[in-house]
């Protein structure tokens, strides 16, 4: 094994254009990316895919890593071609365009997991793991490899599917709504697909081919949401099943991933900022995993492998240096992170104007403006706090008139480094459709803006994420959009500490708040060892245990410690029963104090004071956000509706095409 890490763990050498070059290369341009999704199209069901790759990208590495949601700069070609080029390329969107608008809406249907491997495409065709011909996967003319009915699950559907190197197997991840546990089934693929094994409580999971072409599954087993055991598996008439790493650091998670030439696995164990990574050879599988560099407290770095050599990317070094790690076979070289990012963000781009009406694929209104301002300069809607640019993302209907006196949605998240999120959803569409401006404040503890951007949002500087969000409100409401009596804001999980917060120290910004599964109790969660994310997350809040800076720095923004007798705006929240994440005990308390805090605040303003709602909604199940539940959805919009006081009438109609009620 030595000999081979000699051979593929190269010292990698490359410079900045070198790079570029290979950004240029990968580099999907949205005609491409158009004409795509337009071959993908079904007439009876618009199958609008996540994802036709067999492998996840770096951003997917672990929970917490920055992923990059798609803007529309991800679009724009690197350098700007002629405008008759243009004219010519811009008939793609065209004909997305003509497609969406003939289709019915209320058959519109999102699927979650699909792979596209040698000629066929893997997909979910209603309770059953398919898979079709890669030409023929516009029609309905599929085979069916796996019944998920026979796993005896309430409404199961597929999360991930992966593919092994020659297609025997094809092993799928499969989940339920009201739960985040997860099995992973094995069908040997043959004349007759047949259920090989079941594992359960799988996290990740990958296939290598090893020296005598035997497929090898390497998978995670997580237990009470922490993942720290490894495992791998072959199928037929060699079985095998064994464990072969255990994570013992109980505040590390482990995280499988297959380099994009399939030629080595990784093993990433990593925390919120730190990492190690292990390569497993993915000709000899069986062989001991190589340590690429030991865990550095803050060091986060990532690997991949093209043509012999890895290419590293981490967050150590200044933007315009190398750092040399060293690892057990050799030096690779590593590329910066934030380099990295500042190159993709500063990339030219054409003129956005010429894509205002095309930007957003899947809304088909040609007056909707959508405005996203990250990476921007001049014409950017922007506030500012603290000598800090915060960017926001807005949408409302071009033809809108007095925008002050339109209804104003804000989203927010800020933590784990990671994007607020911006995705497709039925009910979104029908609110700009009603007259709604949607706006999204990418604040500090997020990762729009790269890892410092994250760092300047956690641990003993969570209060600047509560200082971006409400310059982020009070700027929209100065220029324009919206005012308070008709403003609400949203979050779900980590982002319900600055929705708390602000609720607290700024209630006359809001009038309604609508949350799910909101971490609201930040001081009592992180003091209880017990539960099982309260080590993992001590590098995002702090440990007030025994940190006494941590703990006096929580109670200062810690929604449920900062509850007081005055006005809140009307809320609303979602929890579920048994979600482990965000236990229910916390929100249930926060809800309580909620409420006598604004009774007594009521007995001492006296009569004629109309006092806020407060709402709360358990749900059953253990999951801990479900995106696509109608109740939910249909109870959220009907409390922002009555809060602020409009006619319901055209939204639950237009809702109505999307949801099956």
């Amino acid at each position: 094994m030595q000999q081979k890490s000699k051979l593929f763990l190269q010292a990698l050498k490359y410079s900045i254009p070198r790079l570029g070059k290979c950004m240029q290369k990968q580099h999907l341009n949205h005609y491409n990316f158009a004409d795509h999704y337009y071959n993908r199209i079904k007439l009876k069901k618009c199958h609008l895919t996540k994802c036709l790759q067999d492998k996840p990208t770096i951003s997917e590495l672990a929970r917490n890593i920055l992923s990059r949601s798609f803007s529309c700069k991800d679009f724009l070609p690197i350098q700007q071609e002629n405008k008759d080029s243009l004219s010519e390329n811009m008939d793609a969107f065209e004909k997305v365009r003509t497609k969406l608008e003939t289709q019915p809406q209320e058959e519109y249907e999102i699927i979650n997991a699909e792979v596209k491997h040698g000629g066929f495409v893997y997909y979910q065709e209603g309770c059953c793991l398919v898979r079709s011909k890669d030409e023929e996967a516009d029609n309905d003319n599929y085979e069916v490899l796996f019944n998920l009915e026979e796993l005896k699950l309430d409404q199961p559907f597929i999360d991930c599917i992966r593919v092994a190197p020659d297609e025997k197997y094809v092993a799928a991840k499969i989940r339920t709504e009201d739960s985040e546990a997860s099995t992973c089934i094995v069908v040997k693929l043959s004349d007759q697909p047949v259920m090989e094994a079941s594992f359960p409580n799988v996290s990740s999971f990958e296939w290598v081919k090893d020296e005598e072409e035997e497929d090898v599954l390497f998978y995670t087993f997580q237990r009470n949401l922490r993942c720290h055991d490894v495992y791998r598996a072959t199928f037929g008439d060699n079985k095998r099943n064994e464990r072969f790493y255990t994570e013992k650091d109980p505040s590390y998670f482990v995280f499988l991933y297959l380099t994009k030439d399939s030629r080595f696995l990784t093993i990433n164990i990593m925390n919120k900022t730190t990492s190690e990574v292990w390569l497993i050879d993915g000709l000899s599988p069986w062989d001991p995993p190589v340590l690429i560099q030991k865990r550095i407290h803050g060091v986060l770095y990532y690997v991949e492998h093209r043509d012999d050599e890895l290419y590293i990317l981490t967050n150590v070094g200044e933007p315009t240096e190398f750092k040399l790690m060293r690892t057990a076979a050799d030096t690779p070289a590593i590329m910066n992170w934030d380099l990295f990012f500042t190159m993709k963000r500063n990339t030219k781009v054409v003129d956005l104007d010429m894509f205002k009406d095309h930007c957003v694929l899947f809304l088909k209104h040609s007056n909707l403006l959508y405005v996203n301002v990250i990476g921007l300069a001049d014409d950017s809607v922007r506030s500012l706090k603290d000598g800090k640019s915060v960017p926001m993302t807005i949408f409302h209907k071009t033809d809108s008139e007095d925008l002050q006196k339109k209804p104003l949605l804000v989203h927010v998240y800020g933590a784990y480094g990671m994007d607020l999120k911006m995705n497709f959803r039925p009910e979104r569409r029908v609110l700009v459709d009603d007259g709604w401006i949607l706006a999204y404040c990418h604040v500090r503890g997020g990762g729009e803006l790269g890892l410092q951007w994250h760092a300047d949002g956690r641990l003993t500087k969570k209060l600047n994420g509560l200082a971006d969000l409400e310059a982020c409100i009070k700027t929209l409401h100065g220029q324009g959009f919206s005012q308070p009596s008709l403003t609400a804001l949203t979050a779900f999980s980590a982002g319900g500490v600055l929705v708390g917060a602000l609720c607290n120290s700024n209630p006359e910004l809001l009038r309604a708040v609508t949350l799910e599964a909101p971490f609201l109790d930040v001081l009592n969660t992180m003091m209880d060892t017990t539960l099982p994310l309260t080590l993992e997350e001590l590098e995002e809040w702090g440990n007030p245990s025994s940190d006494e800076k941590h703990k006096n720095y929580i109670k200062r923004y810690c929604p449920y410690q900062n509850i007081k007798p005055q006005h809140y705006p009307s809320i609303h929240i979602t929890a579920y029963e048994n979600d482990e994440r965000v236990p229910l005990k916390g929100i249930v308390s926060y809800t309580d104090k909620l409420k006598e805090a604004i009774m007594e605040h009521a007995k001492d303003t006296g009569e004629g004071y109309q006092a806020p709602n407060v709402v709360l909604d358990i749900q059953p199940g253990g999951n801990h956000v479900i995106e696509d539940s109608h109740k939910k959805i249909t109870a959220q919009i009907k409390f922002l509706y009555e809060e602020l006081g409009l006619d319901s009438t055209s939204v639950f109609e237009n809702l109505k095409k999307y949801l099956k009620f």
